[in-house]
């Protein structure tokens, strides 16, 4: 990689997903490899997604193609896993799509089409859901100098930084809406979040009915951080966010930006809960009756109980919108 200066955008876009990005690297670990996501932790969360896809296919009236689309879908396990979670009847009508840049896993489920690019506009009815994939879309980052005026980080491969020049056009006017940083004093920073609020609205785009979800580390208006959430990761560890291809490159999402007049946010506490992930442990009677069950109910409520957690995985945002009218109900279901 050259190590000229440049935006942050640039820099990420070419180190996530260039031809020798991070996440695009032929025969690289996936994500999988470097971080653990809620897929990753237990297989009911992939459980609460098929649920929630009966849901969505209840509202739709039972269509002969239900749509799962997985964007971001690294190696394919959340489709998997939910594919092998729905009842008999559900599955034969699913249509199962993976959106992600990197080749196809060998091995994959020949039911599940695999590609770089969102299904056409309009183009699908069911539920569209991606995990952890706004995080990685590229933004630029911005900190206000000496004047308290914002202005471009650049940035080389090295990870080296410099300010560039004011900020201007529509990232100033996204900048005044969500997260105004404007006349604070030196060293504040901010990530502009509108591609992602374009990409969001994009996804939401592929379908002609059913439902949204996005999930993701999130903040929104009145709680963003001071001093920005761009970080890196590295088989498991934070490390500092270098450009150079080696490591993930992530920071946490205004999810409250990115949905439309119809969007709820939520929880991820709060929506798992919904979908009957509940973490309560079993019973000790279990225990002396059923060893093995006792087990692995037991096993089963500490995986739930991580995924709930309010001061960890609990806490994630979850975006829910519609479209089309059929699906609108869904959101009563969720109280906080």
């Amino acid at each position: 990689m050259t190590n000229e200066w440049q935006g942050w955008r640039d820099a990420m876009e070419r180190a996530l997903y260039g031809p020798d990005g991070f996440y695009t690297r032929p025969g690289g670990a996936g994500p999988a490899g470097h971080f653990r996501t809620s897929v990753h932790v237990s297989p009911l969360y992939a459980g609460a997604v098929a649920a929630l896809l009966c849901r969505v296919d209840a509202a739709l009236g039972q269509p002969s193609e239900l749509a799962l689309v997985d964007v971001g879908a690294g190696r394919g396990e959340l489709l998997t896993g939910v594919l092998g979670a729905l009842p008999e009847e559900v599955a034969a009508r699913v249509c199962p799509y993976a959106v992600e840049l990197a080749g196809r896993p060998e091995g994959l489920d020949r039911r599940i089409v695999w590609g770089a690019e969102l299904p056409p506009e309009g183009s699908l009815s069911g539920l569209l859901f991606a995990n952890e994939w706004l995080d990685n879309v590229p933004l630029e980052i911005v900190e206000t100098d000496e004047d308290g005026v914002p202005r471009r980080v650049l940035v080389r491969a090295d990870g080296a930084e410099r300010l560039g020049a004011p900020v201007a056009g529509a990232d100033a006017e996204w900048l005044a809406r969500w997260w105004a940083v404007a006349g604070s004093g030196p060293g504040v920073r901010a990530e502009v979040g509108r591609p992602r609020d374009a990409a969001w609205a994009r996804a939401v785009r592929t379908l002609r009915g059913g439902l949204a979800v996005a999930v993701d580390y999130a903040h929104q208006e009145g709680g963003r951080p001071p001093f920005g959430t761009l970080t890196g990761f590295r088989q498991g560890r934070e490390v500092r966010p270098v450009p150079d291809g080696s490591c993930d490159l992530t920071a946490h999402v205004a999810l409250d930006a990115c949905g439309g007049p119809s969007a709820r946010r939520l929880t991820q506490r709060t929506a798992l809960r919904a979908l009957g992930v509940a973490g309560r442990r079993p019973p000790l009677s279990l225990a002396s009756a059923d060893p093995a069950a006792y087990v692995q109910a037991l096993g089963a409520a500490g995986a739930a109980a991580e995924l709930t957690d309010p001061a960890g995985l609990g806490a994630f945002g979850w975006l829910l919108e519609p479209v089309g009218g059929a699906c609108t109900r869904l959101l009563t279901e969720w109280d906080e």
